[in-house]
């Protein structure tokens, strides 16, 4: 007999760690070869671990909602004829009331990708904590931006049980103390003369005193992954100078080809045939002109991708929205980008994306119009610096120009527009290339065949 590690599995690059969503098995299961031990999730897409060997689960070492590095041990199984558990317990007890040390070695926290240097401790570096003191932070309400403000008396300024049992301890003295005031107030309290003759380190402060408000609300604490993409607009916006161009398209060929075709492409594929693979199939021909399109910034570098990986903006029943890529959308035909975009939209819908499903995207186009919005202003999808918007597509009267004079038509419209990053792309370049679809879907060949 022995006993088998399973680690935090790889997840697609620039993923570094996962949160532990749920155990399907607890010490002394038995587990099967490739059956799902657990659900996880990254800040990209949630998935199930399988086991990577058959006995029975010897212990388990990190609890539900714990964030842990990629390649670290996360169970052991104890593997042979006659398997047999030696501890039944998790590494940290759910829900302890007392804050038991179990089994949790304090001075044991997640390895950090980087640290900082030996007995300093710096903001710009991520900080870790062990599980023991998430779980007290989880349990007094502190959330991650308290936690990092907490000052750690442990290896390298790390935050130990003894800092936060001390810090729950003031801050429940202070807020005994200290009630909150309203937004809509303001309140002026005049010093004593003993407090005008103290300085501002002798005065304990809370900036986390709870939320005032009035009048009838409802409070709803944002899922997970809606946190997740809140702090991806907010750094988008902290990291690209955000210019929009639009433009306006004519489309009345494809609709129309669209149209003519796409029962005779679902019985020929087995795909119904939607306007976003059009729609990327124009983009990809329009980067090959306009290669800085697909690229990212590395300080003062632009990375140019000659892999053109076309991510899609894809609504969720939840309501929360996530990005599935087409990996290597230019060596596709229309057929092929048609099960692409098929494949991945299903499995997003019905929470079946792997992690490498979401990364590596080089451009991103989001179809707004699905939700009825002419147009959009969109935020980039970082460390992308371009995406598109496609609105709804409405009949509209257009001026017609022709050789024989000028003459009104019912057309098919829609506005394009394009968010990109201005720190490398100009407004030239940008409304350019936004012409440049525009006209590649304008011109589209309605005797096309498919």
């Amino acid at each position: 007999m022995s006993l088998v590690d399973l680690v935090m599995p790889k997840l697609g690059e620039s993923i570094m760690e996962a949160t532990i969503l749920k155990w399907h098995k607890k010490p002394g299961d038995a587990i099967k070869q490739d059956e799902t031990v657990l659900d996880i999730a990254t800040d990209k897409v949630d998935s199930e671990v399988p086991s990577t060997a058959e006995g029975v689960i010897e212990s388990i070492l990190f609890n539900e909602n714990d964030v842990v590095p990629i390649g670290t041990i996360i169970a052991k199984i104890r593997v042979g004829a006659n398997a047999a558990v030696s501890n039944n317990q998790p590494a940290v007890p759910v829900n302890q009331t007392h804050y038991e040390e179990a089994r949790v070695v304090e001075d044991i926290p997640y390895q950090p990708a980087a640290s900082a240097k030996s007995g300093q401790s710096s903001k710009s570096a991520i900080r870790f904590y062990s599980p023991l003191v998430l779980n007290i932070a989880q349990q007094e309400g502190i959330g991650m931006a308290e936690l990092e403000n907490i000052p750690g008396t442990g290896q390298e300024g790390r935050v130990s049980k003894k800092d936060i049992l001390a810090y729950v301890a003031t801050k429940s003295g202070i807020d005994s103390r200290q009630p909150a005031v309203s937004s809509q107030q303001q309140v002026t309290v005049l010093p004593t003369n003993n407090e005008q003759r103290a300085t501002n380190n002798d005065q304990p402060t809370n900036n986390n005193l709870p939320a005032f408000y009035t009048g009838n609300v409802e409070v709803i604490e944002m899922d997970r992954m809606r946190k997740l993409i809140a702090k991806h607009m907010v750094d988008s916006k902290h990291t690209s100078p955000h210019v929009t161009s639009f433009a306006e398209c004519d489309v009345t060929n494809l609709v129309l080809w669209r149209e003519k075709v796409k029962k005779d492409f679902e019985k020929r594929e087995g795909e119904k045939i939607t306007y976003t693979p059009l729609f990327i199939e124009a983009i990809v021909k329009c980067i090959k002109k306009y290669p800085w399109l697909s690229s990212s910034v590395d300080g003062d570098k632009i990375i140019v991708k000659k892999d053109l990986n076309i991510g899609m903006a894809t609504a969720l029943p939840s309501g929360n929205l996530i990005v599935p890529v087409i990996k290597n959308a230019d060596q596709l035909n229309l057929a092929g980008l048609t099960r692409q975009v098929n494949t991945l939209a299903n499995a997003a819908r019905n929470g079946k994306l792997k992690p490498d499903d979401t990364t590596g995207g080089t451009f991103t186009l989001t179809n707004v119009g699905t939700f009825g919005s002419i147009m959009g202003t969109p935020i980039i999808n970082q460390p992308q610096v371009a995406i598109m918007a496609v609105g709804a597509i409405k009949k509209r009267p257009m001026v017609i120009e022709t050789p024989q004079g000028d003459s009104i038509a019912i057309r098919h419209m829609m506005y394009i527009s394009l968010s990109y990053d201005h720190r490398i792309i100009d407004g030239a370049l940008g409304s350019t290339f936004l012409n440049a679809v525009s006209k590649e879907l304008e011109n589209f060949d309605v005797n096309r065949s498919i």
